[in-house]
């Protein structure tokens, strides 16, 4: 794989996907307008019977693309990827969400860019928010994913942090080889695949290129309760991987989000904002911290805390 040129790199573009709406069939289109263009691409539909599946259908779904169905009991952020990558010969690996869309054509070339660097062994792209988003979102996609693309090794964890293994698989790509020799994606974790894959290989040696010209669309509208539930399910992935998250300062960062986000919300004279980010902030603080502690709380507790109810299928401890 080193031989080749980049341009000269095969990808296969792996999308889980469940009840996808019309944002998956402007991603495939741009897909396919890229200048280096995927392989292949692997949709890994979750279905809520397996016995009784409606089989996506469209213009967009053209001859590359295969699509390969999980039922919703057998769905794990680790280990669907993990299956999607094991079908795939290609020498760099993608993944994307559903409902992350490429702004241009640009995207995979962009994201292949870094891998002219050996050492280089996942790359990952800016998220922007949609129209949709408010001040808040917007401020949020900006403080985790700036206009500045950085590379990131092991000399970068005292200065960094936990954002030394920051990484998205909303759409980040990861070298076939590199991955498959670390052991690829755990085979079962409720959430943040991505950063306990970064975190291995920047412990193996290698590094990790967030690159800010590669550019998808992608943020969310939240209410309270679900800010609660997503971060009490990354509280719990804190806690099963402690050796990655609880010994590099993971509550400072979020501390720095809020002092930053409320200065810029008074920069700009949104003070009606103010309460709104207190708020989202206690019920993001609250969710962590229970889920940080989820195995103290009682079981019937967890599952109305969760987000990914199906997680917990074969009991909570």
């Amino acid at each position: 794989m080193l031989d080749k040129e980049i341009k000269d790199f095969d990808v296969d573009v792996i999308i889980p996907i469940y009840k996808p709406d019309n944002k998956l069939f402007k991603l495939l289109d741009m897909l396919e307008e890229q200048t280096i263009k995927p392989k292949k691409i692997l949709l890994l539909e979750t279905v809520d019977d397996i016995n009784h599946i409606k089989a996506i259908s469209g213009p967009s779904l053209r001859d590359n693309i295969e699509i390969h169905y999980i039922n919703k009991d057998d769905f794990d952020h680790g280990g669907t990827r993990r299956f999607g990558a094991s079908m795939s010969e290609a020498d760099v690996l993608m993944f994307m969400t559903q409902d992350a869309v490429p702004e241009n054509e640009l995207l995979m070339e962009k994201l292949l860019e870094p891998y002219k660097d050996p050492k280089v062994a996942a790359t990952y792209a800016r998220q922007l928010p949609d129209e949709k988003a408010d001040i808040l979102e917007r401020y949020t996609r900006d403080f985790n994913y700036p206009n500045k693309s950085m590379i990131k090794s092991y000399m970068d964890i005292n200065k960094l942090g936990i954002k030394t293994y920051f990484c998205s698989n909303v759409c980040a790509t990861y070298r076939r080889d590199v991955y498959n020799k670390l052991g690829g994606f755990v085979e079962r974790t409720i959430f943040n695949e991505d950063m306990i894959m970064a975190h291995t290989m920047i412990h193996a040696g290698y590094k990790i290129a967030y690159q800010a010209e590669a550019r998808v669309i992608h943020s969310h509208v939240y209410s309270y309760l679900q800010q609660l539930s997503r971060n009490f399910d990354l509280g719990v992935s804190h806690r099963q991987f402690p050796h990655i998250f609880l010994n590099i300062g993971t509550e400072t960062e979020g501390i720095r989000l809020v002092k930053n986000t409320l200065q810029h919300l008074i920069d700009n004279k949104k003070f009606l904002m103010i309460p709104d980010l207190i708020l989202s902030s206690g019920f993001k603080y609250l969710g962590y911290k229970l889920g940080i502690n989820y195995l103290k709380l009682p079981d019937n507790f967890v599952i109305q805390c969760t987000m990914n109810k199906n997680y917990w299928k074969n009991g909570v401890k």
